[in-house]
């Protein structure tokens, strides 16, 4: 495979055709909003969407509500939200994997740009590779590579589930290295992370939004950062070609879509809302501290965007003979 990045970005739809037409509704909202987060908590979704949600929750003086339906790489949680009523009570956080799924699940439930309208970005985190450090003793990239390469097969990656950028972004690895290394999937990477934690799985591939507070714990150790230069956050983590691995650059995206048929004015109004709530420095310095700059686009942006990420990710895929684990 060539080299590949996942590059952090952001794409989208004029205000004005956000929506079918619909008729406004006056004092929206007044009832609690639904964000489905298609992962369970834990996982770099949830890092972003919780403090947004809070934030949101205090400007519209009415309770963001978090419902994590996870599985299958993300796309229980979006066939969830793709199908809800387009009343404006119900809108989706997704990730990049969402743009990995046409092309790695045969079936969906769901068309990501037919039944969800984009709406902006909200990160771009980098990835980062993370392990166990009482099963693996490497203190850097060198020696990890170097124990890999002679033990093939003997060691085990977690990731957020089969085709998230987690899965990928362990293959992208094992080609630029010429290892092998054993893919776990789990229903999200709040799960993968507990195992990780705990022992059950040597490693990582993981957003660096999720591992930020335990790299800082010491429950995990940090080897590199997958992105073209070093975190504010983390000035000592080397990224992977200081650390021996050029080439390897692994970023993320998380973004707000509507559900297809939400009335215009209350998707023009939530647009705004987030873009306020992201310009606050308390999120700000969260996202900051997850090793992520707020990464807000136009809506049209975004769906350009997504739609480029979808073709680009479907050749990625085929490239790479990526599969279900």
């Amino acid at each position: 495979m060539h080299r590949r990045h996942l590059l952090a970005a952001a794409a989208g739809v004029p205000l004005a055709s956000l929506a079918t037409p619909a008729r406004a509704q006056p004092g929206w909202p007044n009832k609690p909003i639904t964000f489905v987060v298609p992962f369970p908590p834990g996982g770099g979704t949830d890092a972003f969407a919780r403090p947004l949600a809070a934030q949101l929750s205090k400007q519209l003086g009415q309770q963001i509500v978090i419902d994590n339906r996870g599985g299958a790489g993300g796309t229980v949680g979006a066939a969830l939200a793709a199908k809800a009523a387009p009343d404006g009570y119900t809108f989706f956080i997704g990730a990049v994997h969402h743009a990995i799924a046409p092309s790695f699940y045969p079936r969906l439930d769901y068309d990501i740009e037919k039944d969800l309208v984009p709406m902006t970005t909200i990160a771009s985190p980098p990835q980062v590779v993370v392990v166990n450090p009482s099963r693996i003793k490497a203190g850097n990239l060198q020696e990890f590579l170097a124990f890999v390469r002679a033990n093939p097969a003997r060691l085990n990656y977690g990731s957020a589930g089969n085709g998230t950028s987690h899965h990928l972004a362990g293959e992208l690895f094992k080609q630029l290295s010429k290892t092998f290394i054993v893919h776990i999937p789990y229903r999200g990477a709040g799960p993968a992370l507990q195992d990780l934690i705990a022992g059950n799985v040597d490693m990582m591939f993981d957003g660096l939004g999720s591992s930020a507070q335990h790299i800082r714990g010491g429950r995990i150790r940090a080897l590199a950062v997958a992105a073209p230069k070093r975190v504010a956050a983390f000035p000592d983590l080397p990224t992977a070609a200081e650390a021996g691995l050029p080439g390897y650059e692994v970023a993320t995206w998380y973004g707000i879509w509507a559900v297809r048929g939400t009335p215009q004015p209350v998707v023009g109004r939530m647009y705004d809302e987030v873009l306020k709530a992201l310009a606050q420095p308390d999120l700000r310095t969260t996202w900051a501290n997850n090793g992520s700059e707020v990464a807000t686009q136009r809506p049209e942006e975004f769906a350009r965007f997504l739609n480029s990420e979808i073709r680009r990710w479907a050749q990625v895929t085929k490239t790479s003979g990526a599969k279900l684990d």
